[in-house]
């Protein structure tokens, strides 16, 4: 729970990995990342979010130092399930870690983790991470097994991946984005029975927030990309304002 939200609220995680992204693009020192953390505060965001790869292709070792220093809000670090990203993660101590699959051919996080194969393997690297006290969630697929696995490890938290539902939109094939809307559902309401807080994100943007903010179990939402590009245009205050409205519109719809 962040910023005092009462029980039920959803939650915004804004990713700010893309305004590294921009940095790195020309080795300079700006766009900073922590000034874009405290501008998602000030937006309203709940959290701040960032993907620490193994190629560091965007944020970096020394941006997490950075953040962890500056920021109150809470920094949710998203990570692979390796011993190096493990070590770190146990340094630092942040609020939560968000296990996610990770290739360095990908442009980006492609599909959820294979919780189901790597139980064993995935229960041992969870262990210590919440012994340190960080709030362990993993990315996975909405898919019953993926959900099962995750229970069995000992995850309090899943969170959704969303790119199908988003991706089927884009492409204007309003029949599996609605087929895809219904396994987010149906996960949604399957995970929260097991015990398990419910996450989301990926892809999500101003015109696909809504049926995903409506979803009642699901708790945050975190959304990076879309925000970073909107901010080229409005600036990031005003993306993530209208982003944190149209959440907080669809969630007023639930039924108490």
């Amino acid at each position: 729970m962040t910023r005092g939200n009462p029980a039920g609220a959803l939650r915004l995680g804004v990713n700010i990995d893309h305004v590294a992204t921009v940095r790195n693009a020309r080795g300079a020192p700006f766009p900073d990342p922590v000034r874009a953390a405290r501008l998602a505060e000030a937006a309203g965001a709940d959290g701040i979010t960032a993907h620490l790869r193994e190629d560091r292709r965007h944020i970096t070792d020394a941006d997490i130092d950075a953040l962890m220093a500056a920021i109150t809000l809470p920094l949710n670090l998203e990570m692979a399930a390796t011993p190096e990203m493990q070590a770190i993660a146990l340094r630092h101590r942040p609020h939560a870690v968000c296990l996610v699959p990770e290739r360095r051919e990908e442009r980006t996080t492609e599909g959820g983790l294979e919780v189901a194969r790597e139980e064993n393997r995935l229960a041992h690297f969870i262990a210590p991470l919440r012994e340190a006290g960080c709030r362990v969630s993993i990315f996975i697929a909405a898919e019953p097994r993926q959900v099962e696995a995750a229970h069995r490890i000992g995850a309090p938290v899943i969170e959704l991946h969303t790119g199908a539902y988003c991706d089927a939109g884009l492409a204007g094939d309003l029949a599996a984005r609605d087929a895809e809307m219904e396994r987010l559902r149906a996960m949604a309401a399957f995970a929260e029975e097991l015990g398990l807080e419910v996450h989301a994100g990926h892809g999500l943007t101003y015109d696909n927030v809504a049926p995903v903010a409506a979803l009642p179990q699901v708790r945050e939402l975190n959304i990076g990309h879309f925000l970073v590009g909107e901010a080229i245009f409005v600036g990031l205050e005003a993306a993530i304002r209208r982003m944190r409205a149209l959440m907080d519109a669809a969630r007023a719809e639930v039924p108490a």
